[in-house]
This record gives C-alpha cells, structure tokens and sequence, in this order.
C-alpha cells in the first residue's frame, strides 16, 4: 500500500453556517459571508495548488481512498471519499469536498460521505469561535 499524509490548518469564523447538503470547503480567503453556506474554514494556510506532490500523485490515482481528520478544540471528525485521476488539484484559493462525482480544480475529494451538513454540529459551533484553529489531515491511500 502507498500512503501520503498532509496538514492544512484553517481558522473558525462567525458566519459559518455549514449547511451545504453536497460539499464542504476550506478556503484561504480570511472573510467568509453567510452565503458560504458550504465553508467550514477560512484563512487556510494551503489550498489544494499547495499540497505535497505525492499525496497529491496519489489522489489522482485511480480508485484511491481519501480520509479527511477535522480536528478542533477536542471533536474530531472523519470524512471519506475517492480520489479520480481528473483532479487537477491546482486551485490557489480553495478545496472542495464533495459527495457527488462534479471535478473542478478545487475538488480534492469525490464521493464524499459527509457534506457540509453532516459534521458534527458541536464541531460547527466550535468553528464560529473567532480564531479557533481548525486542523485537517489529508490522508491518501492506494493498494496496488
């Protein structure tokens, strides 16, 4: 088995509603308006342009397994999904998980199992703490 870990850290905002019902997103920008109904983290230190260069091989690796560790104050939340070899993963802003098949360049993640409305809500009122640090773990995994 291949496997490639990365850490992206985000900031938790007031207007995070997280009530997307087929993505969630982690974005660089530092202002986030209620509209950003998908967004559970703002002021990113990576986007997906940024990420290691073999977890990001791996993701475009056909049939490979993606686990997401959201961790903030002492919730942890597990997502996971697929990698597809469409992704681009060169978005320098953003990075979109989602439960559909849809590939843009901020897509890290399809297939999802967990949209934006499916974290744990303790964790979403968490992140509407101004300054609370939101810490994801990008694992990526292919079994030849």
């Amino acid at each position: 088995m291949m496997r490639a870990i990365d850490i992206i850290y985000a900031k938790g905002h007031p207007n995070i509603l997280a009530t997307h019902k087929t993505t969630f997103e982690i974005t660089k920008e530092k202002y986030l308006t209620k509209k950003g109904d998908c967004i559970i983290g703002v002021n990113a230190n990576k986007s997906t342009l940024d990420l290691d260069p073999l977890l990001k091989k791996l993701i475009k690796t056909q049939n490979s397994k993606i686990t997401l560790i959201l961790e903030s104050g002492n919730i942890i939340e597990e997502v996971h999904g697929m990698g597809d070899p469409r992704l681009t993963l060169d978005n320098p802003t953003s990075i979109v998980i989602r439960k559909s098949n849809y590939i843009s360049d901020r897509t890290l993640m399809i297939n999802a199992d967990k949209a934006a409305i499916n974290i744990r809500r303790d964790l979403i009122e968490h992140l509407r703490k101004p300054n609370t640090v939101l810490k994801i773990t990008i694992i990526a995994e292919v079994i030849p």
